[in-house]
């Protein structure tokens, strides 16, 4: 079964802009699922604009948040997959610890550099 990429939704695919296109396009050239990790609950999807999204959305509205390993306990059983299923990409240094302490393997993305080229070389060496 070839990896899942897990997506972080704000200051990931979806910025203060709406949906990062640079971002949409790299990770259109894998043909990978994906899948989007947020926090939001039903307003904050609205009010972040992390709706209409390309790839489907994962969240627990807060309970708990990313920054809860139970987070990715609760994300995995959803859609049947372990750790070794996915690789995940986020730009919370609290939520990369929160993913590596189940297991996954996990890149953090520096949103403000918008560093493109260290996501993409992460995920061609890691999928």
């Amino acid at each position: 079964m070839a990896k899942v990429i897990l997506v972080d939704a704000w200051k990931g695919l979806v910025d203060e802009y709406g949906l990062f296109q640079e971002m949409r396009a790299l990770l259109d050239e894998f043909e990978n699922r994906k899948i989007i990790l947020t926090n939001a609950n039903e307003e904050e999807r609205e009010n972040h604009g992390i709706v209409n999204m390309p790839y489907e959305v994962f969240s627990l509205a807060h309970n708990p948040d990313k920054a809860d390993p139970e987070y990715y306990k609760k994300m995995l059983e959803h859609f049947s997959l372990t750790p070794e299923d996915v690789v995940y990409f986020e730009h919370s240094a609290e939520a990369v610890e929160s993913a590596e302490s189940v297991g996954i393997n996990t890149f953090h993305y520096n949103h403000e550099k918008k560093d493109l080229e260290s996501l993409k070389s992460f995920l061609k060496e890691n999928l």
